[in-house]
């Protein structure tokens, strides 16, 4: 459901499955099995390439909007890259605004999906109706 320019927040507490599941997006986005996918805490962001170009950001030690800016996550949108962020609730408007948020947390484990704007509004509907379609079994 994610096209070119769309930016996923993943947001909640450390161990909550941000990074589990910007992998999850990044398999099903194409990027092949053999490619690890791993939290770029420390390199802040990791170029992926699947059906789309990818940005993975970790945007937990960002303390300004200045240096969210010096990444270039906003060019990388602008050019067509999906962006994975985690911990970036705080710098939604830098990163170009509508954003479909990931809110996971852990006891008990759950998720919360929202949108922000016009883009991310039509991504939960169609998420909304593809749930609806085919309900998780027992097993999750």
């Amino acid at each position: 459901m994610l096209d070119a320019g769309d930016l996923v927040v993943l947001s909640g507490p450390l161990g909550s499955g941000k990074t589990f599941l910007a992998r999850a997006l990044c398999r099903s986005l194409g990027v092949p099995r053999e490619q690890r996918v791993t939290s770029p805490t420390f390199g802040l962001v990791h170029e992926y390439t699947g059906s789309l170009p990818i940005r993975h950001a970790d945007l937990y030690r960002i303390e300004s909007a200045a240096e969210l800016r010096e990444l270039g996550l906003d060019a990388a949108r602008d050019d067509g890259a999906v962006l994975l962020v985690e911990w970036g609730e705080g710098y939604q408007r830098e990163l170009g605004g509508d954003a479909l948020l990931v809110r996971l947390a852990l006891d008990p484990r759950r998720s919360h999906v929202s949108a922000t704007g016009a883009r991310s509004r039509v991504i939960l509907e169609r998420l909304s109706l593809a749930l609806a379609a085919e309900p998780l079994d027992a097993q999750g």
